[in-house]
């Protein structure tokens, strides 16, 4: 378990960080790349974790010289993952995080997921009453590696950046907490990874 004393708040990363739903996104992605015919790499959709799906959308059609339209592709996209029913489990070791620190210090979300995706699956695992507050790419111009959506997790706990460590699984998340000037912990493959 990681020492949080010097903190005041936690930020958690949803997919990936506080919940396994990255399998499922993945296999969505897959779908939607063979629809518009983007050749899929699963590594590199990986790697963008936390990037708001509109976002890895004009990405695609950058990387491989298409031109569709992103309203529709991320519309695409998210139907394909709620078709997928997936019922995404806690991952165990970033709770325990949580429970340790309920009541001691300020926890929020800040994710690339869309508002709507991002309140059910957090309600859905009973994750949400744990959280003062919930940011997604629905509430912020600029999504991640920006620092925009942690900052405005600060903001809503009333605390400065630097009280705050985020949780993350992606080097783009890595890059957002560089960003948004805090201190983060990584999550690979559903354990902590403690800094050396």
């Amino acid at each position: 378990m990681p020492d949080l004393s010097r903190y005041k708040g936690i930020v958690f990363d949803m997919d990936g960080t506080l919940i396994d739903s990255m399998g499922a996104h993945g296999l969505a992605w897959q779908q939607t790349c063979e629809k518009y015919a983007y050749p899929f790499d699963g590594e590199y959709i990986h790697d963008l974790g936390g990037v708001p799906t509109r976002e890895i959308v004009k990405l695609l059609n950058e990387k491989y010289g298409l031109s569709h339209d992103l309203d529709e592709v991320t519309e695409t996209k998210r139907l394909a993952f709620l078709a997928l029913n997936d019922n995404p489990s806690i991952i165990e070791d970033t709770f325990e995080v949580m429970l340790a620190h309920q009541g001691k210090l300020k926890m929020g979300v800040g994710t690339g997921s869309e508002r709507n995706n991002a309140i059910r699956m957090l309600t859905n695992t009973g994750l949400l009453e744990h959280l003062e507050t919930v940011v997604t790419a629905s509430d912020v111009t600029h999504g991640k590696p920006h620092g925009e959506t942690f900052k405005t997790v600060a903001t809503n706990m009333g605390l400065q950046a630097n009280e705050c460590v985020v949780f993350e699984d992606t080097e783009i998340g890595r890059l957002a907490a560089k960003n948004a000037g805090m201190d983060c912990i990584m999550v690979i493959n559903g354990k902590i990874v403690l800094p050396q």
